[in-house]
């Protein structure tokens, strides 16, 4: 093992340091020379390509193959080098006292440093860069290119990198100005925009950190982030989110200003600035005090907070450092193969939340290491105007959460149920071959000697028209991640010639850690390790399965002033513990099988995972829109059922009626029903039958009585963020539900009836 010390120009001395490798259920591609030599000799067979104006957007990726190469090589991207670079060498004991580790490798103090992860060789050993350093590299390789773009009405606004640098260091010159102090938050509070970006790099640059808040948060909720990094100023979208700060603004004695950014104030109050007004502060300001401050930034200090949305508890203060989002942009950037802008401008929507880590991955740092442009959607993207902001941009990469792609499958099954009969045969055709030929491929590591010709003619007549009708015409790379995504979605999409990839990560390993790849997925997994990191199965059992834990430069600094919290997620040889169960199979993709604290585990003692069998409901019974298993320390599961309905497209609350797709089911199974009313409690018996044939057939493969499905009820509305059951990723908040529909929990175990055969299924009263 080495100790590298590396004292890059203007920067104090980093430490840094390669992993334990004493684990035999270790997965590694740290840093080696083949793991490098193996990516960059990835190409994608283009035997079988059409002609240009026919193929698919995963077949002009391949014939793109010999640029994208270029790309995979480290010698081929120029970095930004630290001068004066040192190495020493030293051998690491095979295991490290927390007294040892803690000054090293994590920190929770603000101001703190830790030890840089860093390898001897391939993208471990990229030289660590400041967020300046990797911006200002970006601006020299691609300042003329569009970084930015938005709407105003119906014009479409852009601005190049090098604007983009000069609008941040002009924000950073203003927030100097109005007292923003060193190890001091900047919160953003608002939908995606030009001036959201920009807020957080100045934010950045200026010497604080950069501080998303969601915008789905209550005063309260905004008061405690704001409270617990110290924000001397906060950044408001409009007067709704201004009046969430105004209300807690006596509660917050670091506040010094407030900047709303859209439309006009509402009211004049003293340190309140319109964006204008607050760029005008540090127009003409000198570039002295920033330089300064810029000059003694290193890469592994804390530059970033991302509050975990907290499913328990309150949220925790994760800290980045400038080496953790430079880094990761770069290993993410290459390991996908994205294209540079002087080789072929990659292009992102916007839309996904920016206090959420991968929304920030992806719209900023990714796109800024290759140049590429993003554009911004508008703010009710969610509610329905996301497509067309598709079809304008056209992106060339896209991630979507598991409710995205879910919305799109059901507005198009919808679609598709009142087309023609003739158009439903073809369209039932053209996706059993789709599936077919795509499966083919997934498991021939994209390389098929030949496309078979219904396949082509299927592309012609169906995925084509597809694509272009949900903007993805141009779009070589669909991602989803953030939270479990059902396999039938992820079926329905490869059906239509749309691979969804899936990756996998957490908010402390600065986003993603596994990713499949076009030539390298499989259906249910999570894709493979990101070369420069390593992951370590604790514990597995006779199957393989164990927690799933991290080590890269990805792995976040610590929870700001959470030392015993930080001590619970980083293990004493620094090892991140991500709380994840999960397997490899042998060709090392990673599956994840469940979450530690959501095992369910029966008063007989049996561990259940939910997730899979939440899933199966959800796929055997189409009228289900969430699903959630019951039955820890309970003698028998249960489960809590919603049905899909109708959104409000104001507030994103679900409403009573029926969406068009159930009730096109509804009427196949024989009943009239359009509204969820009128199935809740088992209203109506020809639902209540046919819900409990799909549970059946659940249980029927369940691998023990003890995984069978005894009780259900259905809810009298969906989950919803709204209604406080999802997190602004639209992940589960399970000790949530169970407080919000605590008696119809209790109602399942009022009379404990253990069945005596399988077939007694105990429905409810």
């Amino acid at each position: 093992m080495h100790l590298i010390v590396c004292e890059p120009a203007a920067m104090s001395t980093a430490v840094v340091m390669d992993p334990p490798r004493d684990n035999s259920n270790l997965q590694s591609s740290c840093g080696t020379g083949d793991s490098i030599a193996s990516l960059d000799e990835v190409t994608m067979d283009s035997t079988a390509n059409e002609s240009s104006e026919e193929e698919s957007a995963g077949e002009r990726e391949a014939e793109t193959g010999a640029d994208t190469e270029l790309t995979n090589n480290p010698t081929d991207i120029p970095t930004e080098r630290p001068t004066h670079t040192q190495t020493v060498s030293a051998q690491r004991p095979d295991s490290l006292s927390l007294a040892v580790a803690k000054p090293d490798l994590w920190t929770s103090s603000g101001d703190g440093e830790v030890t840089l992860r860093m390898g001897e060789s391939g993208f471990a050993s990229e030289p660590p860069l400041t967020v300046d350093q990797m911006f200002k590299t970006a601006v020299e390789r691609f300042g003329s290119y569009t970084a930015l773009g938005w709407k105003e009405g119906e014009q479409t606004k852009t601005i190049n990198y090098q604007e983009y640098y000069q609008a941040c260091r002009t924000a950073a010159k203003s927030f100097l100005k109005l007292g923003l102090e060193r190890y001091h938050g900047v919160g953003i509070l608002g939908f995606n925009s030009a001036e959201w970006f920009i807020s957080d790099i100045a934010a950045i640059l200026a010497g604080g950190f950069a501080v998303g808040i969601y915008t789905t948060n209550s005063p309260d909720a905004c008061q405690y982030v704001a409270e617990n990094c110290k924000a001397n100023i906060i950044v408001v979208e409009n007067h709704k989110q201004l009046q969430k700060i105004l209300q807690v603004q006596d509660k917050l004695p670091h506040l010094k200003a407030i900047i709303q950014y859209k439309d006009a104030l509402k009211e004049k109050r003293p340190n309140l600035y319109t964006w204008t007004e607050f760029m005008e502060l540090g127009r003409d300001e000198p570039d002295t005090k920033l330089d300064d401050i810029i000059a003694i930034q290193k890469p592994n200090q804390c530059c970033t907070l991302i509050y975990t949305s907290g499913t328990t508890g309150q949220p925790k203060g994760v800290m980045l450092s400038h080496d953790n989002l430079t880094w990761t942009a770069l290993a993410v950037g290459r390991y996908v193969r994205l294209a540079e802008a002087t080789k072929s401008q990659e292009i992102v929507v916007s839309y996904l939340p920016l206090s959420h880590i991968a929304a920030q991955m992806v719209d900023i740092w990714v796109t800024m290491k290759v140049g590429g442009a993003t554009y911004f959607a508008q703010p009710d993207a969610l509610k329905g105007s996301l497509v067309n902001t598709m079809r304008e941009v056209r992106p060339t990469a896209f991630m979507g959460v598991p409710r995205v792609w879910e919305k799109m499958q059901e507005s198009m099954k919808s679609v598709g149920a009142k087309s023609s009969t003739v158009r439903r045969k073809v369209a039932v055709w053209a996706k059993g071959v789709g599936l077919q030929t795509n499966l083919n491929k997934m498991n021939q590591n994209g390389a098929m000697a030949r496309t078979p010709m219904n396949y082509r003619l299927a592309k012609k007549l169906v995925f084509k028209k597809v694509r272009k009708a949900l903007g993805l015409d141009r779009c070589t790379k669909c991602y989803t991640g953030a939270a479990p995504i059902t396999k039938d979605t992820l079926e329905f999409f490869l059906s239509l010639d749309i691979p969804v990839y899936e990756l996998y990560g957490m908010s402390e390993s600065t986003g993603p850690h596994t990713i499949s790849l076009p030539d390298a997925f499989r259906l249910t997994s999570v894709g493979k390790l990101i070369p420069g990191c390593e992951t370590k199965i604790n514990n597995p059992d006779e199957e393989g399965n164990g927690e799933i834990c991290f080590w890269g430069r990805h792995v976040f600094m610590g929870y700001l002033n959470q030392a015993d919290k930080t001590e619970d997620a980083l293990d004493a040889e620094g090892w991140l513990h991500s709380g994840d169960l999960g397997k490899h199979d042998d060709n090392g993709f990673l599956f994840i099988t469940g979450r530690i604290k959501e095992l369910i585990i029966t008063a007989g003692g049996e561990n259940i995972p939910p997730v899979p069998i939440e899933d199966a409901v959800k796929e055997a019974v189409p009228l289900v829109s969430n699903a959630m298993l019951i039955g820890d320390k309970r003698k028998f599961l249960a489960m809590l059922l919603t049905i899909k309905c109708q959104v409000n497209g104001d507030t994103g609350a679900p409403e009573d009626e029926l969406m068009p797709e159930a009730i096109e089911l509804c009427r196949k199974l024989g009943s009239n029903v359009t509204r969820v009313s009128e199935i809740a409690d088992g209203h109506d018996p020809v639902i209540h039958a046919a819900i409990q044939e799909g549970i059946n057939r659940v249980n029927e493969n369940a691998t023990s009585n003890a995984q069978r499905i005894q009780k259900w009820t259905i809810l009298n509305q969906d989950f919803s963020i709204p209604g406080g059951e999802l997190g602004p990723t639209m992940k589960l908040k399970r000790p949530v539900v169970m407080k919000m529909y605590k008696e119809q929990v209790e109602n399942f175990y009022k009379e404990v009836v253990t069945p005596s055969t399988p077939d007694n299924s105990m429905p409810p009263k």
